[in-house]
């Protein structure tokens, strides 16, 4: 159900993060502007909010009449001016302490009725970010969703030490209307919680691959088809407890001084940016990505996150 007072939402940036964000907040009956830089970004942005839809549609969720709707309740502009009675705003440019400060700076002179800003910035502290900030400040804190969040549910909740109490409960209430759960750190840490968490496995991963342990392919099906699905069920301090600590202790006494302790990126991924072998954005990484169909791996990505879908969606 709507926030009362919410009555309109805007969204800094047009990218996957930024239109997923305004997909999400249409579908639960927000009305929602999207400021692009340009007019092609402009475009990119709409687009990329009715391929979102298109998905939806496809996979039975939302119908078409839901889905016209929803867009109705979406502006797309060039123009702070045209956010400047929003009562939450979002930004979602690129994760560059100096572009989003210049996006603040931009708030600071357009946006005076604000009640909560959200960056969806990844591991920029929120000190830091709130520095661009003056007398808007105590309404800063950062909101960090996984992509794509009008699907994943989970957003990363981190105050500065500036954000008022008054600006946590709006953000929360914001997100926990549209059917988000809100993971609150109590202090800053660089990646947050599941960025750490997902780069420590991975870091882990490309030692056993750099040591000829495995391969690529047998780590990723080792992954697929053993803990991994556990974790949606049941959370990793659930399952340990569970297991009984004596077993872990004895476990991780053996195993910790063998694991990877790396301090950098290691070689073998860098080696590949190096090379330009990016992934999927340039057809190889660790994988070859050309016989890929990169329409089937997205719906792939998504499919585990549909079963969340609890939108209170606009009339028809």
């Amino acid at each position: 159900m709507k926030v009362k007072g919410l009555d309109h939402i805007a969204i800094i940036g047009t990218g996957m993060i930024g239109a997923s964000l305004a997909t999400l907040f249409t579908g639960n009956g927000y009305k929602t502007t999207m400021l692009a830089v340009n007019e092609k970004e402009a475009k990119s942005g709409k687009d990329k909010y009715d391929a979102n839809f298109k998905d939806l549609i496809e996979k039975g969720l939302v119908i078409e009449t839901q889905k016209e709707a929803c867009a109705k309740l979406l502006d797309v502009t060039q123009k702070y001016e045209d956010i400047a009675e929003a009562d939450f705003i979002y930004e979602c440019v690129i994760e560059n302490l100096e572009a989003k400060r210049s996006v603040y700076a931009q708030l600071e002179k357009n946006c005076g009725q604000v009640k909560a800003i959200a960056s969806s910035s990844s591991a920029i502290s929120a000190d830091d970010l709130a520095e661009g900030f003056d007398r808007l400040r105590d309404k800063f804190l950062v909101a960090h969703p996984f992509n794509p969040p009008h699907l994943v549910p989970l957003v990363e909740i981190l105050k500065s030490r500036y954000t008022s109490d008054e600006a946590a409960a709006t953000l929360i209430a914001a997100l926990e209307s549209t059917g988000r759960k809100i993971a609150v750190m109590k202090k800053s840490a660089p990646g947050f919680i599941a960025n750490r968490l997902q780069h420590a496995l991975y870091r882990e991963a490309v030692y056993m691959v750099e040591n000829g342990i495995t391969t690529p392919k047998d780590i990723d099906l080792a992954l697929k088809y053993s803990f991994i699905p556990r974790y949606t069920s049941i959370g990793l301090f659930e399952h340990f407890d569970y297991a009984g600590l004596d077993m872990i202790l004895s476990i991780e006494d053996y195993l910790f001084p063998t694991l990877c302790n790396a301090c950098s990126t290691q070689d073998y991924i860098r080696s590949r940016y190096e090379a330009g072998n990016l992934g999927s954005k340039s057809g190889k990484g660790v994988y070859d990505w050309s016989k890929i169909d990169m329409n089937e791996f997205r719906q792939k990505a998504a499919k585990p996150y549909l079963s969340f879908f609890n939108w209170d969606l606009p009339k028809e």
